[in-house]
């Protein structure tokens, strides 16, 4: 598939079939996540993939996924057959940007926007992408939603999930009542040479 028709494919899905995915095609799509920009080269990315249907179930209790089913919606995390956290560090990015090459480049805690987010951003990113590469849908639910993750997950301290990306093949699904205000045009949204 073209570049450009990954793009225009992807979008958020939040309602799965119960056919199992490939793991092979899992570790495709880390494999090309794990290739995203990584300031200073500092690698601080992490995934956790969870499949056990247990472990998904409480991943989706967490989320409060019976509330989400109240008001009407069909069940999310718990469908879906793969679950991908996606993990940063800071303390990479810290002890990276400490080391003799990089103690020139301005002090990584007075960044104004912490790198360690962006490349957190970008390796996400990579996983929508790589996942309609692989004929697989996606969805994403930010860790705000999910008190509690990094214990269930049992992850270390220094590693902060950004949230759960979900894997599986499409079920029917409700469009997002957001899609009803549509994308900018991009003549509202690029300026050059200044603002």
């Amino acid at each position: 598939m073209e570049f450009g028709e990954v793009v225009r494919r992807r979008r958020m899905v939040r309602n799965y079939t119960e056919t199992p995915v490939d793991p092979v095609a899992v570790t495709r799509i880390l494999d090309i996540a794990r290739r995203g920009p990584s300031a200073g080269f500092s690698q601080g990315q992490a995934f956790v993939v969870v499949t056990e249907p247990d472990r998904r179930h409480r991943i989706a209790g967490l989320a409060d996924e019976p509330g989400h089913v109240a008001r009407g919606l069909e069940p999310w995390l718990s469908t879906a057959p793969v679950h991908v956290v996606v993990c940063t560090s800071a303390a990479a990015y810290l002890d990276r940007y400490a080391e003799p090459d990089k103690r020139h480049a301005a002090d990584a805690e007075d960044w104004p926007v912490p790198y360690w987010w962006i490349d957190a951003g970008a390796a996400l990113t990579l996983i929508l992408l790589a996942a309609v590469d692989e004929g697989l849908a996606a969805g994403f639910l930010g860790s705000h939603a999910v008190p509690g993750l990094a214990e269930f997950l049992g992850l270390p301290p220094e590693m902060i999930p950004i949230g759960v990306v979900t894997l599986g093949y499409a079920a029917a699904d409700r469009p997002s009542g957001s899609l009803r205000r549509g994308r900018r045009p991009t003549g509202e949204i690029v300026r050059y040479e200044r603002w």
